[in-house]
Formats: structure tokens, C-alpha cells, sequence
């Protein structure tokens, strides 16, 4: 059973930053596409990025273009979303999600299309 764990999470002032980490257990970790996605409250969870298993490609969601980043280390098996210029609309629970796959370079956008979910961790951007 593939396990998720983020770390990161926390209470910042607008403008300022944070760095996201999911860590995934098991030892293929290198055929994972990875997303972060997040839910504001009474809002639909939302994607706002992702990356292929091979590294090779990311994909981010309009909003956070330019301020946030996502890259993973295979040899920690861990995935990261550093988060810059935050602001009050960011403010939601961040959950990383998994999903194995043959197509290396391939980012999934979907939350239907990932199989493996963390607990989530709240983020907060105050003005």
C-alpha cells in the first residue's frame, strides 16, 4: 500500500513563502506522476500543479504560474511545492496525490486520475 505524508504547511503573511513535502513510501517511486491540489472552504478541490514521473515535465494551474514550483527527488521519495508570493486567495488544504504509471512524461491533471491521496495540509496566506 503506497502511503503519502505531506509536511509544510503552515501561517504566513501575504507575500511571504512556503515549501510543501510529501513523502511516499514504497520503492518505486521514479514511475509516480505527481499532483498537488488543494480545496479552499466551500470550494471544489482544485489541481494547481503537477509532474511527470520522469521529471521531465510540470504543469501548473493559471493562478499560480510564476509563483509556485513543484519538484520531486527521487532519492528522498519525495515530492515538493514551493510556494512564493502567496496570497489570500492560496489560503486552502493542500493535498499531493500519486498515481503509477508506464507514461514517463505524461503530467495528469484529473484528481480521477490519481490513485493514491495524503491527508492534506493546511495553508494560509493572511493579509
Amino acid at each position: 500500500q503506497v502511503q503519502l505524508v505531506e509536511s509544510g504547511g503552515g501561517l504566513v503573511q501575504a507575500g511571504g513563502s512556503l515549501r510543501l513535502s510529501c513523502a511516499v513510501s514504497g520503492r518505486t517511486f521514479s514511475t509516480y506522476a505527481m499532483g498537488w491540489f488543494r480545496q479552499a472552504p466551500a470550494k471544489d478541490r482544485e489541481f494547481v500543479a503537477g509532474i511527470s514521473s520522469s521529471g521531465a515535465n510540470t504543469y501548473y494551474v493559471d493562478s499560480v504560474k510564476g509563483r509556485f514550483f513543484i519538484s520531486g527527488d527521487n532519492a528522498k521519495n519525495t515530492v515538493y511545492l514551493q510556494m512564493n508570493s502567496l496570497k489570500p486567495k492560496d489560503t486552502a488544504i493542500y493535498y499531493c496525490a500519486a498515481r503509477q504509471t508506464v507514461r514517463q512524461n505524461l503530467v495528469f491533471r484529473s484528481e480521477r486520475e490519481y490513485a493514491y491521496w495524503g491527508q492534506g495540509t493546511q495553508v494560509t496566506a493572511s493579509s
